[in-house]
């Protein structure tokens, strides 16, 4: 059995792969983008191996996660550009 170990804020890669894993490649970097931060914050709070808390959030990680999670969508899609 492999178990992920546990994640939290700093993490902004670790988080960018799960959301990519949850919404997979269709959730396009326009629609990234377009997600509020309360929304970006709730997901990122579901994510069953994330320990962090919602007061030990800031705007900075949640730009970095995002950013971070556009890079990870590029990335599978590098053959398409």
């Amino acid at each position: 059995m492999h178990f992920d170990p546990p994640i939290n804020w700093p993490d902004h890669e670790d988080i960018a792969i799960k959301l990519y894993e949850r919404f997979g490649p269709t959730f396009t970097e326009k629609k990234i983008y377009r997600v509020r931060f309360t929304q970006l914050l709730d997901w990122i709070l579901e994510i069953d191996i994330f320990e962090g808390k919602r007061e030990q959030c800031s705007e900075g990680h949640l730009e970095q996660i995002q950013a971070a999670w556009v890079y990870e969508w590029r990335d599978s899609h590098e053959d398409d550009m």
